[in-house]
């Protein structure tokens, strides 16, 4: 049974899917990770969940204003041993879900190239393929996502 909770970007849960997902990241992107890492700190972020199965943290996900109507999804991650379970589609859901609590009408997102399963995701979950946005112009590695909700 999975069980998602909303907590702070302080958790020692969060912080640890986090250093999970960077060494992932630094994995895939290599000398570019760095380059990315700057847009990716948590003591910006307020608003966090993570995903429990058998009171292990196997997820996380996050969000963050990004202006009037508009929230930036972030921090996304699913550790290895606990992917191709829906644990990232149910993470997804209920971040569009706090998003619509906030009353804002559209999520956007970026991902990287080298991160297929993520693409997939987005791409199952009715988000559509936009130009790059802000810090990730002309960013060949990126690829930037919206959905209206």
């Amino acid at each position: 049974m999975i069980r998602i909770e909303r907590i702070g970007a302080e958790n020692p849960d969060f912080i640890q899917l986090v250093k999970q997902l960077d060494t992932d990241l630094a994995e895939r992107d290599g000398k570019e990770h760095l380059f990315y890492d700057q847009f990716n700190k948590i003591v910006e972020i307020k608003y966090v969940l993570v995903a429990y199965e058998i009171n292990m943290p196997v997820g996380c996900g996050a969000i963050k204003k990004y202006d009037t109507d508009t929230i930036e999804i972030k921090r996304m991650y699913v550790t290895p041993q606990s992917r191709r379970k829906g644990i990232a589609g149910n993470i997804l859901t209920a971040l569009e879900d706090w998003v619509a609590e906030l009353a804002c009408k559209r999520c956007i997102l970026e991902t990287g190239k080298n991160q297929p399963e993520a693409i997939g995701l987005y791409l199952k979950s009715g988000y559509k393929v936009i130009s790059n946005y802000g810090q990730y112009v002309n960013v060949e590695n990126s690829i930037c996502f919206e959905k209206e909700l």
